[in-house]
């Protein structure tokens, strides 16, 4: 019976929420780690768990010595997965509602000065074709702050030459445009011209950034890439396809750009998300203040 809700929470997931595969396999994880402990209990089934199983659960998650950020992430899954089977009318309450999440350390998003986005972006080889690609991918990841999931899934007609925009598909199977700016545009018209055709090898394939194989790019493969250039590049800090969504939010908040608009931007529902990119740009005031004000 486990598996049946499983499959029917996987499906409402991937179809009802537009979850990406790496979000989906998330919440099954965590709700199979769930399972395994209600089972050692003695529970033969997820509806019979209740608000003291629940209590039982964090305890032992705590004596695992979990991290505050994991058990909040873990709660999160189970309680979005529990809300699910109470609208699917297998149960009448959530028995995770009741319960908080822990108190989260505020962290700051990891960035890149700009200098250092510049030698990221300089470093694919342009005599190459995944070269060609790879340009196109970092120049739009920067330009448009838009998530690696939204990236791989553009298709080449989700791109708009003429405004300069591309249509992003995003959580919630909400869609935004987002401006790419003329970098990224020129870029991206140089793969489509150089590089695309020759990876292809499928007319009717939709995608715009392909593999080696002909295929869709994956998102694990952009993380590889970027991985590959910040190794070459020796830097000390840990580079991600997020840490291009951070840096693209913290540049346009430092050059004066409000908050609003980096919230629409970035896609984000709550403008909370939004506002942890301010801790930033006040450490950055509070810097220019000490360096140049007589009497700071």
């Amino acid at each position: 019976m486990f598996d049946y809700y499983l499959i029917e929470f996987q499906g409402y997931l991937q179809i009802e929420k537009n979850a990406s595969p790496h979000t989906t396999d998330n919440y099954l994880r965590d709700i199979s780690d769930f399972i395994s402990y209600i089972n050692s209990t003695g529970l033969t089934s997820l509806l019979d768990v209740s608000y003291l199983d629940v209590r039982g659960y964090l305890a032992y998650l705590n004596k695992k010595n979990y991290s505050r950020r994991t058990i909040s992430r873990k709660l999160s899954s189970l309680r979005t997965f529990y809300r699910f089977l109470v609208r699917e009318n297998y149960l009448e309450l959530n028995p995770f509602q009741m319960v908080s999440t822990p108190k989260l350390e505020k962290k700051l998003p990891n960035f890149m000065y700009p200098k250092e986005v510049i030698e990221l972006l300089d470093m694919p080889d342009l005599s190459k074709l995944t070269g060609i690609r790879d340009k196109a991918i970092l120049e739009v990841l920067y330009a448009s702050g838009m998530r690696v999931s939204e990236l791989v899934s553009l298709d080449i007609e989700s791109i708009d030459f003429t405004t300069g925009t591309a249509l992003v598909f995003g959580k919630g199977s909400k869609e935004r445009y987002v401006p790419l700016g003329k970098y990224a545009i020129e870029a991206l018209k140089n793969y489509l011209e150089n590089a695309r055709a020759k990876l292809s090898t499928n007319y009717y394939e939709k995608a715009l950034f392909l593999n080696r194989y002909g295929g869709r790019l994956s998102d694990r493969s952009v993380r590889r890439m970027i991985e590959k250039y910040v190794r070459l590049l020796s830097f000390s800090k840990s580079v991600s396809p997020h840490t291009l969504r951070h840096t693209f939010a913290t540049h346009l908040l430092n050059a004066g750009a409000d908050l609003r608009s980096v919230q629409e931007l970035l896609g984000h529902v709550n403008i909370s998300t939004t506002q942890i990119y301010t801790h930033i740009t006040k450490e950055r005031l509070q810097q220019i203040y000490k360096n140049h004000h007589p009497r700071a």
